[in-house]
């Protein structure tokens, strides 16, 4: 049989690559967070927006003394891996008529960074 070359490392270096790409890190997360601290607070403090502490597994509009738009506290949504993921990529789309004036965010390894932070403020 002739030597071929294997096909197999290319295909490993591709699939470790792709897994990678959204690899959620916390410190990242950390880092980026930094553009939501405007209005966000990672503790239970609200400011323009409330405090994320606690917030993954939480209802949407549910953090007590924080005022809420109406489409946010209407909104059956609970902050998981998926509804963060989506509201931060596009929050209007999500829930149309939040107050939330963030844009969005285009970059999935980024929003994937963000979620795992969330995930760290209990």
């Amino acid at each position: 049989m002739p030597n071929r070359p294997s096909t197999a490392l290319p295909l490993l270096a591709f699939l470790l690559a792709a897994a990678g790409a959204h690899a959620q890190d916390a410190a990242a997360g950390g880092m980026a967070f930094q553009q939501c601290a405007e209005c966000h607070s990672p503790g239970n403090t609200d400011n323009a927006g409330p405090g994320l502490q606690g917030v993954f597994g939480r209802k949407a509009g549910a953090k007590d003394g924080f005022t809420y738009s109406p489409a946010m506290k209407k909104s059956p949504l609970a902050w998981d891996d998926k509804t963060l993921d989506a509201f931060l990529k596009d929050p209007r789309a999500v829930v149309p008529g939040t107050s939330m004036a963030y844009g969005g965010d285009d970059d999935a390894k980024e929003r994937a960074d963000l979620v795992a932070y969330l995930k760290t403020l209990k």
